[in-house]
């Protein structure tokens, strides 16, 4: 493709050739943001190739899938009837078996369309065009148009369903405005609307149109954000057995903490699926059960294997291990309006407290790296490298001093049972918080309990996800007031360099305006964060279509058993 047409996909696209020919980018961050901005995924490695010299070729499935057959997965089954306030992957495992996403983050972190068949933007990055695919169908027999990807947008966007997604688009779908009314302090109320009138627009009947108040890059990349999937207006977002969904599985059966049943459509309109149903196990927090359930082959596969784990599971002849980098991490957060933590001298105090090293040693065997306690991962392309923030005890010391805390203080964190890797990470930590005087009570939940209240209390040890990238997470943590800023940090500086961020198309810019909100959050900041994780699994050799995502996302359409 020549550079004229390539400026009619996007303006932008042929600096971003140039900028790869010349090394000022790499593939990975070629393939990204040319897919992001319209050109196909097959266009922009047939690029990449052109560009560097190398051959790319997709991966070919090593054998013919066969159908039939059933597959267990060890896995938790929480109560999954709002799909738009999932806050963990596992819920959204089962899920989106059924309700699919407009579009899909593959293994190689690079989007593509799916419900979608294809978008542009404007130059500007304001003005989006969804084509959607033409033949989808629910499981109903009807036909996905703009009309049902319109409804499921407003939704994401309504503060009063409390979906995280909201924090991904507040910054360029919404304003803020005042309710007229007044809190128990006298203070305006506010809430969130469109931005305009005209913000969601109906084109035809396959194409919706988003009018940005602001640019934006990673639109199709929100799009697969996790609460994000296409539900039936006949819903009206609940989702229980027998909903009506366009994806490959019909939910059966569900179960709270015990099971979850999906069957196979004969009717699927995309690639498979090749099994005939899929039975979730939920071990409970228990880890050895899960583990002893893949030794006795009792399951097929797990979601995520624990540290404590690997050594009995890599033992078996039968198991297959399966592995991948991520931006996979935990974070122990301080609510900033809390009196032990409300100081960010206190913050930062009690990040230099912490050896990152050493923790990750403890908690997860050294598998993945040291983090810096500012949540942007350096497999990120919007990372920019900072001096390393190091255990400093008499620094730490001081700070407290500073803040009223000479003598340290007394206070509670939260974390789960399970995985394992979290409750030693937080027993790690709690060992060196006491160097500089503050006592650390651990309080182990039950994940179920523990998901129920994270928002909750005042410190909490939560684990977040991988994403391709950090203006995909920032957004969803820290932006002022959505639903996900679990520590309630507000810092208007922040939230404006976020928003610079998130419509700067080219990376070394992005990555100076990433290093003013990193130094903010090392400074200022509401987490103690420690470690990257190196997320694996383990799998029967019977299975076969998985492979690790980053994410852990699961594709069961994708399975077969030999």
């Amino acid at each position: 493709m020549d550079e004229k047409n390539l400026a009619r996909v996007h303006g932008g696209l042929p600096q971003l050739v140039a900028e790869l020919k010349a090394g000022a980018i790499d593939r990975r961050e070629f393939l990204r943001l040319t897919t992001l901005v319209g050109l196909s995924a097959g266009a922009a490695y047939a690029l990449a190739g052109k560009s560097t010299g190398e051959h790319f070729v997709p991966q070919a499935s090593a054998a013919t899938p066969k159908k039939g057959g059933d597959v267990r997965v060890s896995m938790r089954v929480l109560d999954l009837k709002n799909p738009r306030s999932y806050s963990w992957v596992f819920a959204a495992n089962i899920g989106r078996q059924v309700l699919e996403y407009l579009t899909k983050t593959g293994h190689d972190n690079v989007t593509r369309p799916y419900l979608l068949e294809g978008w542009s933007s404007s130059d500007d990055l304001k003005t989006w065009t969804l084509k959607i695919r033409k033949g989808v169908k629910w499981n109903n027999g009807e036909e996905l148009v703009a009309d049902h990807v319109i409804w499921n947008i407003s939704r994401w966007l309504d503060e009063s369903v409390g979906s995280s997604v909201l924090g991904l688009m507040k910054g360029y779908m919404l304003e803020e405005y005042e309710t007229g009314e007044k809190n128990d302090k006298g203070e305006a109320v506010k809430s969130t609307r469109l931005w305009a009138d005209n913000a969601i627009e109906k084109a035809d009947d396959h194409t919706v149109v988003l009018n940005c108040k602001s640019p934006q890059v990673a639109i199709p990349e929100h799009l697969f954000h996790y609460p994000a999937s296409i539900m039936h207006p006949s819903s009206e977002g609940v989702f229980e057995p027998g909903a009506i969904g366009t994806g490959p599985f019909t939910l059966e059966e569900v179960e709270v903490g015990k099971k979850a049943v999906l069957k196979a459509r004969s009717d699927y309109w995309g690639d498979g699926p090749f099994l005939d149903s899929v039975t979730v196990i939920d071990h409970g927090d228990d880890a050895a059960a899960g583990m002893n359930a893949m030794i006795s082959k009792q399951a097929d596969l797990m979601h995520e294997a624990s540290t404590t784990q690997y050594a009995a599971l890599n033992a078996q002849p039968h198991l297959n291990l399966y592995q991948v980098s991520t931006a996979q991490t935990a974070g122990a957060r301080m609510k900033v309006g809390s009196k032990a933590f409300s100081d960010p001298r206190v913050r930062k105090a009690m990040r230099l407290a912490i050896d990152t090293d050493k923790v990750l040693k403890v908690s997860h065997l050294g598998l993945g790296s040291a983090a810096e306690h500012h949540h942007v991962c350096p497999i990120q392309p919007d990372y920019f490298k900072l001096d390393f923030m190091k255990q400093d005890i008499p620094a730490a010391k001081a700070l407290l001093a500073e803040a009223g805390f000479p003598d340290g203080f007394d206070t509670e964190i939260a974390c789960q049972k399970d995985p394992a890797w979290e409750l030693l990470s937080v027993q790690a930590m709690v060992e060196m918080w006491k160097q500089i005087g503050v006592n650390v009570k651990i309080n182990v939940m039950p994940g179920a309990q523990y998901w129920e209240n994270w928002k909750k209390v005042d410190f909490g040890y939560t684990r977040w996800t991988h994403r391709p990238l950090a203006v995909m997470l920032l957004p969803l943590a820290y932006r002022s007031g959505v639903p996900w800023n679990e520590s309630d940090f507000a810092n208007e500086k922040f939230d404006d360099l976020l928003g610079k961020a998130e419509g700067t198309l080219d990376i070394k810019e992005r990555q100076m305006i990433m290093k003013q909100m990193q130094e903010i959050m090392q400074e200022e900041g509401p987490i103690i964060q420690a470690v990257w994780r190196a997320v694996f699994t383990f799998a029967d050799k019977r299975l076969n279509g998985f492979s690790m995502h980053p994410t852990s996302y699961m594709f069961m359409n994708d399975w077969w058993v030999a």
